[in-house]
């Protein structure tokens, strides 16, 4: 059997509050994102989990795919803030704006 590649994606569930999945919704919109899964690995990608302080409120699961990489770098933040993937996850998809910001013009 052949090693997966960074660029493999498995499913990753967790729970979010609903304000969360509609933020999700208007990232996807306002982006032109086709799944729920791309505003995760965008929000994943551009988050600083150095600074990411969790906090908690209720939730609901959600499933999503993420990179073999993006799924080692959840687990060792994880690990290191004493916090949850999903906790994570979370502070990510909060500090993600809505919107893409404009290019500025040069």
């Amino acid at each position: 059997m052949a090693p997966r590649s960074s660029k493999a994606s498995a499913p990753l569930t967790f729970d979010l509050p609903e304000t969360l999945i509609e933020k999700i919704h208007s990232i996807r919109k306002g982006r032109s994102l086709k799944t729920a899964s791309e505003v995760v690995r965008l929000a994943i990608e551009q988050f600083d989990f150095d600074a990411c302080r969790p906090d908690h409120e209720p939730r609901q699961q959600i499933s999503v795919r993420v990179s073999a990489q993006q799924r080692a770098t959840l687990k060792r933040y994880a690990k290191g803030k004493d916090a949850s993937v999903g906790e994570l996850i979370r502070c990510a998809l909060e500090d993600l704006p809505v919107k893409q910001p404009r290019p500025s013009r040069r």
